[in-house]
């Protein structure tokens, strides 16, 4: 796990050397146990690594450069199955000069290319100097579980794993309006926008190679090709299970202190259940708990850690965090409207006081219909009989926080009619939705959570809140081969009647009983709700009715209606209102 920076400059023009440095220190959260720069000035390209050291704390320095001295390589993530790759390597007569997974990359692009990338099992974001093809590649894992921004200018490419890195480069860019019409949507940003005008991401599953006189995108993985196939449950369970557990056991690979989070879930105890088979010490198991009953889950989380004979760590944690969110939100770079940030941070500071790896059960919800909302929505009379488009259109707008119409009336006059052509469905839903077409419903509704949903919010929630106290997360049910089984699986085995990860739940029994198996989900989370009915009401006015950005943006009196009404309880503004704040307070912390 590492943050990786850099630059290529078609005009060869050398970005000064304290620039780069800046760009590191930036992302020196991300790895302070090592940093390395390759820079070539001369053809206007550097790429640089700060590192946290997990595997090969003595060989892993980075960048890793080929012999001749023409090749350089960055990654951030991990490669799970490099072990396996380094043993072909060597017995096709490659030396390996260390144990590091990047030194593996290394070698398999020098003989394979850019197609080595089908060879990987991992979590991975990979800058490649090619000076033999006068060449920089930007690579990112399939699903997006490692990030990687770049801005473009026509002339200079910057990239980096976070956009503080960016900015550290000197990118001053204009907030992006459609990216924040987009937040309203989701609660997040999805990609590739990000709240900058001209820096996006590199899409998940994709490379991007950039030459002297152009730009070429290339997707090099994509779910959607995936077929349903029929199982029986005993087919569909012992697959199900042997992938799961070889994702779970090539995650354990590391030289230094790991362990897991373990709320009690379904998905967490399925992991450290797991875990707990491949290990012959107890694993360390890490949870925060709260005073109030309806928000804590940490006997659950006892009740799984005695009975995988877990070295556990509980603390009880403070409700109320909103202290905190500025700090969040510093990592994020963007606003996002989910509070489980918050705790999620918190757990991650535990869990940094023992260990430097965790296992999580992130993914599960999305492969397997976890969410009531999935429950909710399919549980809705009519919804069999719509038509194709009125089914995503509905499921759309189901998972919508504001519509339309709403953000119409929430904008001032002349924002609005900048936005008006501009449809959230059309642009960042409907290609995912004409993707999945040929899967059935609850696929297609798992599948734009996948693109959207779980790379744009979930999937940053572990690397951001791991990566502000330098821990890494590893997500073993985002392994490759768990995805594509996923979705060669029918809707029907993951959300039966109002039964959610139906067949899941039935064949992790065994292993983690039916206590655990069925209990009854809930979310990690906090009530700001309730807060900003009562105690933060104050702090919540005040911080959006003075927020600069908020008031260029919208309509003061459809904000302190909103306001208005949630404090009197006629209506539940909960997330509308929490979407507002996290974005006035990332205006505030950047100054927008």
């Amino acid at each position: 796990m590492c943050g990786i920076f850099g630059y290529w400059d078609r005009a060869k023009r050398e970005l000064p050397q304290d620039i780069l440095e800046s760009m590191g220190l930036a992302l020196q959260h991300r790895g302070p146990d090592d940093h390395g720069v390759w820079h070539q000035p001369r053809r206007g390209v550097a790429v640089g690594n700060r590192r946290l050291s997990i595997i090969d704390i003595a060989g892993g320095h980075q960048p890793f450069v080929s012999d001749d001295g023409r090749i350089a390589l960055v990654q951030n993530g991990e490669i799970f199955n490099y072990v396996e790759l380094a043993d072909e390597l060597r017995a096709q007569g490659v030396e390996l000069k260390t144990h590091s997974d990047t030194e593996v990359l290394l070698r398999l692009y020098e003989r394979e290319g850019i197609g080595f990338l089908q060879r990987l099992n991992g979590m991975f974001a990979i800058a490649i100097d090619d000076a033999r093809e006068d060449a920089l590649y930007l690579v990112r894992d399939r699903i997006g579980v490692k990030p990687l921004y770049v801005a473009d200018d026509g002339t200079r490419v910057l990239f980096g794993s976070e956009l503080k890195a960016l900015l550290a480069a000197g990118e001053r860019a204009e907030v992006d309006l459609e990216a924040i019409h987009h937040y309203l949507t989701f609660n997040y940003i999805p990609a590739p926008w990000t709240i900058w005008q001209g820096i996006r991401h590199v899409m998940p599953g994709t490379w991007v190679k950039y030459t002297r006189g152009a730009t070429e995108v290339q997707r090099w993985w994509d779910l959607s090709r995936q077929r349903e196939q029929d199982f029986s449950f005993e087919d569909w369970s012992a697959q199900f299970l042997s992938i799961l557990d070889d994702a779970t056991r090539i995650r354990l690979r590391a030289d230094v202190p790991w362990g897991a989070f373990l709320s009690g879930g379904v998905d967490s105890s399925t992991i450290v259940g797991l875990m707990a088979r491949h290990v012959t010490r107890p694993v360390k198991t890490f949870c925060i708990g709260f005073a109030d009953a309806r928000f804590d889950e940490s006997p659950y989380a006892e009740d799984a850690a005695r009975r995988f004979g877990c070295e556990h760590t509980m603390e009880i944690a403070e409700l109320n965090m909103l202290g905190r969110w500025p700090h969040v939100l510093w990592h994020l770079d963007q606003p996002h409207g989910d509070a489980s940030f918050m705790p999620t941070l918190r757990v991650s500071e535990l869990a940094a006081k023992h260990v430097k790896v965790v296992l999580t059960g992130d993914g599960g919800d999305e492969l397997f219909a976890g969410y009531e909302k999935y429950d909710e929505f399919f549980a809705r009379e009519g919804v069999d009989a719509l038509s194709d488009e009125e089914f995503r259109r509905s499921y759309f707008d189901s998972i919508s926080l504001f519509a339309p119409q709403a953000k119409a009336d929430l904008y001032r006059p002349e924002i609005a009619a900048q936005l008006r052509a501009i449809d959230s469905f059309e642009v960042a839903a409907k290609p995912w939705f004409d993707e999945a077409a040929h899967f059935d419903r609850i696929n297609q509704a798992l599948y734009l959570d996948m693109q959207l949903l779980l790379s744009g919010n979930n999937l940053v929630k572990p690397d951001r809140m791991g990566m502000a106290v330098s821990i890494e997360a590893r997500t073993p049910f985002l392994d490759w081969r768990m995805m594509e089984f996923a979705f060669r699986s029918r809707g029907a085995t993951k959300l039966h009647g109002r039964d959610k990860k139906h067949w899941y739940k039935k064949a992790v029994v065994p292993l983690i009983g039916e206590e655990l198996a069925y209990r009854k989900k809930q979310m990690f989370t906090v009530p700001v709700g309730e807060w900003f009915r009562g105690e933060s009401y104050p702090w919540l006015a005040e911080t959006l009715s003075t927020s600069e950005l908020l008031r260029k943006l919208f309509r003061a009196e459809a904000v302190t209606s909103m306001l208005e009404r949630h404090r009197d309880g006629s209506a539940n503004f909960t997330r509308e209102l929490r979407a507002l704040a996290a974005l006035a307070l990332w205006a505030q912390r950047h100054g927008a």
